[in-house]
């Protein structure tokens, strides 16, 4: 019996994991053969943002080396909400039943991976790694970085009313199915405050809500994207969906989320300008099922 040629113990064939880029040439090989360790038979989308420092070339020469590697190329820096939505577009095209989405600067622990994707064979929608569970926590952090992450997820969580401790976190899995009933044409944020405003519309569509604990580690190399201008991004858009709750004025139509296909949708590559060309679906698929809302419990 060819042992080598056996079908591992668990394996992830439905998985997909979205990886934003940018300028993170030191990181990419790296995290990328980790995240392929610990999920066999998981297809890695690296979303690149024409990165100066040579990333996207180094994912395009992975892809080519391992078909379990894919790109899709955007033609700048437009945000990092943006980059995840347009990464979610190509998983759900592609086939992904489970979608992680988590960052290249091994601040999220590819180790981690399994135990993020569990509770979604258990009946969990969204599953958050969180640092402010019991269990959790930061490292390698200042103060001020620890007061301004701690106090904007406590800020959120008050005014939007919603029982998630992490609410800034961006190392998440997701259900296609709830991925599919969030209209993503209305979100607001490009920034990290999409983190907040992901899981406060996955709440609204009646997703049930995991955390499980991580421990955050500050980027091994490379320069944080943090900023004042983001801070006050997260700020206004936490009151600005707080009022159009109160107006009832959230109405965008969900996206269109194309049915299973029985092979791939997408090749390894894609360079676009216009990320919605970046998906090779039929706009007239009919949409996967969608789960009925599940009454809301608290994480």
């Amino acid at each position: 019996m060819d042992l080598s040629a056996a079908e591992p113990p668990t394996s992830y064939r439905d998985t997909w994991v979205v990886l934003p880029t940018y300028n993170e040439a030191e990181n990419l090989r790296g995290i990328a053969a980790a995240i392929l360790e610990q999920l066999p038979g998981a297809t890695l989308l690296v979303v690149d943002d024409a990165s100066p420092d040579g990333t996207g070339d180094l994912a395009d020469a992975l892809a080519a080396a391992d078909p379990r590697v894919r790109v899709l190329h955007r033609s700048s820096k437009q945000g990092l909400g943006r980059a995840y939505i347009d990464g979610f577009r190509v998983a759900l095209a592609g086939g992904a039943d489970r979608i992680v989405q988590m960052d290249a600067d091994w601040s999220h622990d590819p180790a981690c991976l399994p135990a993020l994707l569990d509770p979604l064979q258990r009946g969990a929608d969204l599953v958050i790694g969180s640092r402010y569970v019991r269990g959790g926590g930061v490292t390698d952090w200042g103060l001020a970085r620890r007061v301004v992450s701690r106090g904007g997820s406590t800020f959120a969580r008050l005014v939007l009313g919603l029982p998630v401790h992490d609410l800034t976190g961006g190392f998440k899995a997701w259900r296609r199915e709830t991925l599919g009933a969030i209209p993503w044409d209305g979100v607001h944020a490009g920034g990290y405050v999409f983190q907040i405003e992901m899981t406060y519309l996955a709440r609204r569509v009646g997703a049930r809500v995991v955390e499980i604990p991580i421990i955050f580690r500050d980027r091994r190399v490379g320069v944080s994207k943090m900023s004042r201008r983001i801070v006050l991004e997260a700020l206004l858009v936490v009151l600005t969906l707080r009022w159009e709750a109160l107006r009832g004025d959230r109405g965008a139509a969900a996206p269109d989320v194309p049915a299973r296909p029985s092979v791939a949708t997408t090749g390894r590559h894609a360079r676009t300008a216009d990320p919605d060309t970046a998906v090779a679906t039929d706009r007239n698929a009919t949409p996967a099922a969608q789960r009925p809302g599940a009454e809301e419990r608290p994480s």
